[in-house]
């Protein structure tokens, strides 16, 4: 799975998230209130929070589909700039 400062930076992106809820890796992040302005948002803080720069081809619909696919996009940025 992924770390606490991960899941710490995405859920305030959330809104229909509950803050007891759990966050399931395959939750759709949309249907959760992830607006294309939270996405600018989102990358711009786990950018910053990961010192890590995405790559334009990370740059999709796709990448923001769930938590799991966002902390598996996020690891291979990471990997890549180790």
């Amino acid at each position: 799975m992924w770390d606490e400062r991960f899941e710490g930076i995405l859920r305030p992106y959330l809104p229909f998230l509950s803050p007891d809820e759990p966050l399931a890796a395959d939750a759709g992040l949309r249907e959760l209130g992830l607006d294309s302005l939270a996405m600018v948002e989102l990358l711009a803080a786990l950018e910053s929070a990961y010192d890590v720069k995405f790559t334009d081809d990370a740059l999709t619909l796709e990448t923001f589909e769930t938590p799991g696919v966002l902390w598996g996009t996020l690891s291979g940025v990471l990997a890549r700039s180790a």
